[in-house]
């Protein structure tokens, strides 16, 4: 059993649905490989390994009723987001106001999961209430790449996708606003999708109506992540935008298909600065698409208005929900998020007007460019993984960045979209740092987007490059 942490989550499902293996068995295993790396990467600060063995005998005793059971993962460990309740479990959001927090209900995602047999080992690090993309708070120390243990795992799901790359878990809970499980998907190695709007029941949420802020599955590779979203997905009473599961899982789009027909692909979406290292690797992988047969075009749609679009929204998101908290409590805030929070009170409405006005403007722009073209193909970050003492990057190119989510442009410009976006490792700068791509697919086509991935996958051939052993400098 000592070797269970190198295997892949879809078979070790598979071993579990057999009996093979035992899901306290798998609980083990997760708990001894965190004593191997946890103090290496500070991944997961939090972990309740007796309430897991606990729902494991639990699973051992219920028999193998769902084995046939797509959504059913028999008892695999998971890690938990420290921006979602686990009742019972310390859950901070990151912030010393909740450094004490115990909830007495889990969020409607945990829930889910743990009915379809995902076993909570912990929750993963993450930014004040998932700000910003390096995973630094002041609860917890702050959390870097299992590639470099000297750079930053980014964020703000940066604990999830530290704990995967370094095999702690097989798979963890994302979320993700501006590219908070894109980005450490990247950073990391790692696979992780923000599916659509709606795809994963969120809640309870005192913003049911957002379709900016969502959950998503992140794994090692794409077939695991199809796996975990069928053990997500699926319409919920308290999410008034929850979507049905599909009639077919995701995880059977995670297999060879005919190639997409048409994509575009863009270093910067036109408006972004890139690293040259970034730049090359996603552009070393377009060719490769381009010998396998795809058709690459440059056709993008118009997103020189997308920043100032979601930074007004993002604004007045902090301004509802943070607000009181500011104001009670604001010596115990990051300054990032106070700026935040203070220029959605204080922006006009016409401001925010315009932005949802140009938010619908990019998003029919979208629609139509899925008409010619079945993906839309750009880099995840803009940089490599970079040191975790900065706590978020000053320029690049020559170019300052204005404020601490400028340098997350490329992920937070097609937030607003509403489309599903996978990150997807496509190759290595010349130090080694993973670099990722997004692949972007037309609202609610999530299944086509697993399907490309998963050939992209096969053709760049980068799957099994994780786990790996913390490497320290």
């Amino acid at each position: 059993m000592a070797d269970l942490f190198k295997l892949s989550a879809f078979d070790l499902v598979a071993k579990l649905k057999s009996g093979a293996v035992a899901p306290t068995q798998a609980v083990e295993a997760a708990f001894d490989r965190i004593a191997a790396v946890e103090d290496d990467i500070r991944a997961l600060p939090t972990l309740c390994k007796d309430r897991a063995l606990a729902a494991a005998r639990q699973i051992e005793a219920s028999g193998d009723a769902r084995k046939h059971d797509p959504t059913w993962l028999a008892g695999l460990p998971i890690a938990v987001k420290d921006l979602n309740d686990v009742a019972g479990v310390r859950t901070t959001y990151g912030s010393p106001i909740f450094a004490n927090h115990v909830p007495d209900r889990s969020d409607y995602m945990v829930e889910r999961l743990e009915a379809n047999g995902a076993i909570v080992i912990g929750k993963s690090n993450t930014p004040e209430f998932g700000a910003g993309g390096n995973t630094f708070n002041q609860v917890f120390p702050p959390t870097v790449t299992p590639w470099d243990t000297r750079m930053t795992a980014s964020g703000s799901s940066g604990g999830a996708a530290a704990a995967l790359a370094a095999g702690e878990v097989w798979m963890a809970t994302g979320s993700d606003y501006g590219g908070s499980l894109r980005t450490p998907a990247a950073f990391c190695g790692i696979v992780g999708l923000r599916p659509s709007p709606g795809r994963v029941a969120n809640g309870p949420n005192p913003f049911p109506f957002d379709t900016i802020a969502v959950e998503g599955p992140m794994a090692r590779n794409v077939r695991d992540v199809a796996l975990m979203l069928d053990a997500m997905a699926g319409i919920h009473p308290g999410d008034p935008l929850s979507l049905p599961a599909p009639a077919l899982p995701f995880a059977d789009a995670a297999r060879p298909d005919d190639r997409p027909r048409r994509v575009a692909y863009s270093r910067d979406l036109g408006v972004s600065p890139v690293h040259k290292d970034v730049a090359d690797a996603c552009d070393r992988a377009v060719e490769q698409l381009a010998s396998a047969g795809w058709e690459i075009t440059e056709d993008i749609p118009d997103f020189s208005k997308a920043m100032e679009t979601f930074h007004a929204i993002r604004a007045a998101y902090f301004a509802a929900g943070k607000s009181e908290l500011v104001a009670a409590h604001r010596d115990m805030w990051k300054p990032d998020n106070i700026w935040n929070t203070e220029r959605g009170l204080t922006q006009s409405g016409m401001v925010l007007a315009e932005a949802e006005r140009q938010r619908g403007i990019l998003f029919q722009a979208m629609v139509a460019f899925f008409e010619t073209h079945d993906l839309l193909l750009a880099p995840c970050t803009c940089m490599p993984p970079f040191p975790v003492g900065i706590s978020s990057p000053s320029e690049l190119n020559g170019y300052i960045f204005k404020d601490y989510m400028d340098w997350l442009q490329l992920t937070a410009m097609l937030s607003i979209t509403s489309c599903p976006i996978l990150s997807l490792p496509v190759g290595l700068t010349p130090e080694g740092l993973p670099v990722g791509m997004q692949v972007c697919g037309p609202p609610r086509g999530d299944r086509g987007v697993i399907a490309a991935a998963f050939q992209m996958e096969k053709l760049l051939g980068l799957a099994g490059s994780v786990p790996i052993d913390p490497r320290k400098f």
